[in-house]
């Protein structure tokens, strides 16, 4: 083969298609070990929590007042792998029904702040002029409260529960995706394939949903993952504090955490498992989002 063929070949290998960014980024993610282990913790508590009733030896709710007659709940042991609660409850069969609380009130609160966050980022950072300045100026008011703070608040307004809990966390995350999303609209904004777009005389819904947005979501996805895992951390935070389910029998890890938080020092295995639950879970939310953002920013891929 000459030398001239040998060029013409790598020409046409480097001319063929990669199969997109998405492609790319499925390819990168499978190979980032860290967003494989991240994958296998959420795998785990989502089957958890989807085959509780079947994997669960006893009921969140069931409890046997005679194997806390001494006053002192036992630790774990093989009929009860983490032990009973002061109520006689397996903290076991508690922390899997749990899964289900942990993992809804992440996806809801992060879907409520993204789609708000989306919608107001997109208007702010294509429209621009007064609407973009107003909308900014709100983002900078919610941002100026601090996070916890802030949903403390909202949740003291709305009463507290579970569900008053995934309004305020997506409340509070609003902000971080609209300005997120406003500062990769504004720097693919001016890219040619927009200025091409614009000179044919595409439509500005066009250009934004079909151009512009699908080059700027990518570092709103990585986000709206890692928002994910700070969502259980901030549920856990606000049960502790009396404002998740005012039923202690609730089988919610921060609820379990709450009650287990003047035992300390008789039964410290109370609050061990529901916390390494928790950090597991928020665990495998980060591992996947740095993988992600590993996999969509081409200067990290590699590394």
């Amino acid at each position: 083969m000459s030398v001239a063929e040998i060029e013409a070949h790598e020409l046409q290998e480097l001319d063929t298609s990669t199969g997109g960014l998405w492609s790319d980024a499925w390819y990168q993610l499978i190979r980032n070990p860290g967003a494989i282990l991240g994958a296998i913790f959420l795998l785990t508590f989502l089957f958890a929590a989807i085959f509780a009733p079947l994997i669960a030896p006893f009921g969140p709710k069931e409890g046997n007042l005679l194997l806390v007659a001494t006053g002192k709940p036992p630790g774990p042991s093989w009929h009860h792998l983490f032990g009973v609660d002061l109520l006689g409850r397996d903290v076991f069969s508690r922390i899997l029904y749990g899964a289900r609380d942990s993992l809804l009130v992440g996806l809801v609160s992060v879907t409520i702040g993204l789609t708000i966050g989306l919608v107001l980022g997109s208007i702010a950072g294509y429209v621009g002029g007064w609407l973009d300045g107003t909308i900014m100026r709100l983002m900078d008011i919610m941002l100026a409260i601090p996070g916890l703070l802030f949903a403390i608040g909202i949740v003291a307004m709305l009463q507290p529960g579970l569900y008053q809990m995934m309004i305020a966390i997506g409340i509070v995350n609003i902000p971080i995706f609209a300005r997120l999303l406003r500062g990769a609209i504004l720097s693919q904004r001016e890219n040619d394939f927009v200025l091409a777009a614009r000179s044919v005389g595409v439509r500005r819904r066009a250009i934004l949903f079909s151009h512009i947005m699908p080059n700027a979501i990518s570092p709103v996805i990585v986000a709206g993952t890692l928002a994910m895992g700070t969502a259980i951390i901030d549920v856990a935070g606000l049960t502790f504090l009396g404002l998740g389910p005012q039923d202690p029998a609730t089988p919610e890890w921060g609820t379990m955490l709450t009650s287990a938080n003047d035992y300390l020092e008789l039964a410290p295995f109370l609050a061990v498992f529901p916390g390494l639950a928790i950090v597991i879970s928020v665990l495998g939310f980060n591992l996947i989002g740095d993988g992600l953002r590993e996999a969509l920013d081409p200067k990290l891929r590699g590394r």
